[in-house]
């Protein structure tokens, strides 16, 4: 009976940022136990390579290229998402941008719109699209992946905290009004994970000592180990759960 609880067979599952890293990580999971996978991206290159992945290991996936600051794009990936598999019943809001590292008082408007664009302003409106389609069969499972920077802002990342921060809100606002309709919206708000798009960080020595030496853990993370945490979310076996982000951060916040 429990193990069941975690089976996700038949089930389809949009992944965004889905080309590497953490993304990469979730598409892969999710596969395994047995969801169908749409993966999106900017680029299909990276998009291609994740997918033959998940079908060398037995799984099913397609790939759908798209832009999370364009909301025309981000209809895209649901319309065709549509097309091919005729539902959603999962979506994993990955994809996110930091293209600064500055103080804020350096900041540009340029770099804010980038930001939360993306960050915010496209998951907010394909969560919108999405759940559309989940309303009229009246389940899904959404998690939106933030950040420890969320609820602790990171030196020189203060728009990406800001970002992240909002994000949470979102994720709160859509599980308050979802929630009646069996829709579950929950995030994950992971630590330093060696990634490239955290590459900045762990790639210094400096910055990379601090985060480590402040983290119970004495380590960061590898992106397998925010996978499982969203397999939990996207199945049954959370389905007393809406509303919540779960930080998986090594314990650094207890610092």
């Amino acid at each position: 009976m429990y193990k069941e609880m975690f089976d996700l067979t038949g089930r389809v599952a949009i992944v965004t940022g889905g080309s590497r890293g953490i993304g990469e990580a979730i598409a892969m999971a999710l596969a395994e136990f047995g969801a169908k996978i749409v993966l999106s991206s900017r680029k299909i290159e990276g998009l291609n390579a994740v997918k033959e992945k998940i079908e060398a290991a037995g799984g099913e996936a397609i790939c759908i290229p798209a832009h999370m600051g364009k909301p025309e794009s981000l209809q895209e990936v649901v319309d065709g998402t549509l097309e091919h598999y005729g539902a959603i019943d999962i979506l994993v809001n990955n994809a996110a941008t930091n293209p600064v590292f500055y103080p804020l008082d350096q900041s540009e408007e340029r770099a804010w719109d980038q930001i939360m664009n993306v960050n915010m302003k496209g998951i907010y409106f394909l969560t919108l699209a999405v759940g559309k389609v989940m309303l009229e069969k009246g389940k899904g499972s959404i998690i939106n992946v933030s950040s420890e920077a969320a609820v602790k802002p990171t030196p020189m990342l203060g728009m990406y905290s800001i970002s992240k921060a909002g994000l949470d809100m979102i994720t709160k606002a859509f599980a308050l009004e979802w929630g009646s309709s069996g829709i579950r919206v929950n995030g994950i708000a992971p630590g330093l994970v060696k990634t490239h798009f955290s590459q900045a960080l762990w790639a210094n020595e400096d910055i990379l000592a601090v985060a480590t030496t402040t983290t119970p853990m004495g380590r960061m993370a590898e992106p397998p180990e925010m996978a499982g945490l969203v397999v939990f979310l996207a199945s049954d076996a959370s389905s007393y759960i809406t509303g919540v982000t779960v930080i998986a951060d090594g314990g650094r916040l207890l610092n």
